[in-house]
This record gives structure tokens, C-alpha cells and sequence, in this order.
């Protein structure tokens, strides 16, 4: 892949990120990063468009015998999306689906309190949200962040990656208003084939970003 298309770490994904939406006059009331990953680019895009930055936080539902392979995922305050099609492929059962989503729940909301603290989530009635993350495959994560910030009453939804697959992408589009993506090529092995430096972020770190102010 040619320097130009990779990105040199998650900060420069967040300034091209950030150059991209303002480039296309896309303003924000709240920036949401995902955590981990999303944080340090959520810090950039909030700096660039002079917005709050805080969190939005959903756990992945991994298939039987392969966790890394997400047919659903579940956000902090229990919303659930589901790949019918791959359960129905994969023949998972629904005892299986449902103990999933008791556990990632749970790990969904410890995360979110682990990060917040005492601090209450924002209020998103009416806002213009900017959600963003530090690229997309499958795009779970993000179909059920999106769903939790819909249903919160924004009258808003961005969402900003630097990559993701096409199909992917384009079933994104259906749920968010808009979605800002830099890098979409057909050829899509995994996100961080698009970093030269795709470190894991730690919660230590990731809780820092939210710590600085523009």
C-alpha cells in the first residue's frame, strides 16, 4: 500500500479526520469517540470542531469458537444489534446469543462507568453528534453506537473513520444521517493494515484524551 493511503498513527488519522469534516462544513454540538481506539482521534476531531468530547460505548458480541468475529454487539444501556445473517449461517444458538449479551452488557456498562466516573452521560436531546471511531470492519461497534445515540434524541449523527470496507460503509450510511470515511477499498484485510503504528491503546491512555480540553 502506498505511504500516501496509510496513516502514520492514530493522531494523524484524527487530523486528516478532523481536516475532512471541516473541509465539508459538518459542525457538532458532542463528539463521541468509541473507546479504545477511538479515543485519540476523537480528541482531534473535538479540538477541530471546538466541541465536548466524552464517550460512546458498545461491546462486541464475538461468534462461538471465534471472538474476534463479531455477529452482534451490545451498548451500555442494553440496545442490541444482531448480524441475522451470520447467526443464521454460523447456526448460533439463542442461549448462546442471549448469555453473550449478558456478559458483554456488563462489560459495556463497567466500561462506561470506569470512564466517566461520577460524571453523568451527556445529554443528547436535539444535538448534532460527530461519533468516531478508528476505522470499521464488520461495523457492529458502530451500528450499536449509533443506535444508542439515535435513541438518545440526537437530531444529528455523524459518523467519522479514517477505513472500512465498502458494504460496510454503505450499511452504515443507513443508520447514521452521514457517514465521513477516508479510506474505502475494496481490497480490506483489517484496520490497522492501514497504520504504520496501531498500537493497543490502553484504558490508562484512552482516559487521558477525555482529560485534555481544546
Amino acid at each position: 500500500m502506498p505511504p500516501g493511503e496509510r496513516f502514520a498513527d492514530r493522531t494523524d488519522a484524527g487530523e486528516r479526520l478532523a481536516a475532512e469534516l471541516v473541509d465539508r462544513g459538518i459542525g457538532a454540538d458532542l463528539v463521541l469517540a468509541i473507546p479504545r481506539g477511538g479515543l485519540p482521534l476523537g480528541r482531534e476531531v473535538a479540538d477541530a470542531l471546538d466541541a465536548p468530547l466524552d464517550i460512546v460505548v458498545a461491546s462486541k458480541i464475538g461468534a462461538p469458537g471465534n471472538p474476534e468475529y463479531a455477529i452482534g454487539a451490545v451498548s451500555s444501556d442494553g440496545h442490541v444489534w444482531l448480524d441475522d445473517e451470520a447467526t443464521a449461517r454460523l447456526g448460533v444458538a439463542d442461549a448462546y446469543v442471549e448469555r453473550e449479551r449478558e456478559r458483554e452488557l456488563e462489560a459495556a456498562r463497567e466500561k462506561a462507568s470506569r470512564y466517566r466516573g461520577d460524571r453523568d452521560p451527556p445529554d443528547l436531546t436535539g444535538k448534532r453528534v460527530v461519533v468516531v471511531d478508528d476505522g470499521v470492519a464488520t461495523g457492529s461497534t458502530a451500528i450499536a453506537a449509533l443506535r444508542l445515540v439515535r435513541e438518545g434524541g440526537a437530531e444529528r449523527v455523524v459518523l467519522a473513520v479514517p477505513v472500512g470496507p465498502p458494504d460496510t460503509v454503505s450499511e452504515l450510511d443507513g443508520v447514521a444521517d452521514e457517514v465521513v470515511v477516508l479510506r474505502a477499498p475494496a481490497s480490506f484485510g483489517a484496520v490497522g493494515a492501514f497504520y504504520d503504528r496501531f498500537d493497543q491503546v490502553t484504558d490508562e491512555e484512552a482516559m487521558t484524551y477525555l482529560d485534555e480540553r481544546p
